[in-house]
């Protein structure tokens, strides 16, 4: 209870930010006949915008599954990920690793290999080819995930228990927002955005929870690494709103992490 109590005390600066970046949209931009609650609501000159750390934020539609994960069937592997290699019938090359912060592991013989980014199945496979292009004859390798840093997303906004959750490899929008809590008596179900790291850019997309509830729309995939951001109710939003909720929710040591 504590982890949720850290995180409601603080997630009152993003409500702030919120609310103030929604009456100056308002307040600057003139007033659409579209629906509040529908992707239309957003108010935006142009759909990509620079970031300050390198690449851009572009608003699409719809998320692509992250790069490298099979059509969004694998999750890559993360920096900080724990894994144990095993090598059938060879024990004494078995290793529990943990990813660097440079995305490498080092194994016996074959020394530094190059981890992050990669789903364990290309991992398992890039590590056969080291083994046996000089030690072993068609060696067996299984990659496991003990510890995954990579499989956490980062919920803020106007939700009930905004935090740093750890997500299945099957997780949706809707566990996501049930993971939180649901909405904060302020949170419009049609302003919920989902950010997530697609190669140098950031991409956004706008769901609507109550069309997924209603069978209207699809339930989207959740993966590690993206974060949900929450905007109020009657709020329009402009890009430098949705840079700059990104920047707050991007502010781990605000939030609590729920183990």
């Amino acid at each position: 209870m504590g982890g949720f109590h850290f995180a409601k005390n603080h997630a009152g600066a993003i409500c702030a930010l919120l609310v103030s970046l929604s009456i100056s949209a308002c307040t600057s931009t003139s007033s659409t006949s579209s629906s509040p609650t529908s992707v239309d609501a957003l108010q935006l000159t142009s759909s990509s915008a620079p970031l300050s750390g390198g690449g851009a934020l572009q608003v699409v539609k719809e998320l692509p599954g992250p790069q490298n994960s099979q059509n969004g069937n694998e999750q890559p592997l993360s920096p900080n990920d724990v894994i144990e290699v095993n090598v059938f019938q060879v024990d004494n090359l078995n290793r529990t690793v943990q990813i660097d912060a440079g995305g490498q592991i080092s194994l016996p013989l074959i020394g530094t290999v190059t981890a992050a980014g990669k789903t364990v199945r290309q991992l398992e496979q890039e590590i056969e080819t080291a083994y046996g292009a000089n030690y072993l004859q068609s060696p067996d390798v299984s990659v496991f995930v003990k510890e995954s840093v990579g499989q956490r997303i980062t919920i803020d906004g106007e939700v009930r228990k905004a935090g740093i959750y750890p997500v299945s490899s099957n997780s949706s929008l809707l566990d996501a927002i049930a993971l939180a809590g649901g909405f904060s008596p302020i949170g419009d179900a049609g302003k919920v955005f989902v950010y997530r790291n697609v190669g140098q850019n950031k991409l956004v997309a706008n769901y609507n929870v109550d069309e997924i509830r209603a069978g209207k729309n699809r339930n989207p995939r959740i993966y590690g690494g993206d974060v949900v951001v929450v905007f109020a109710s009657r709020s329009k939003i402009a890009m430098n709103n949705l840079k700059e909720a990104l920047g707050v929710a991007s502010s781990a040591a605000r939030l609590a992490v729920i183990p």
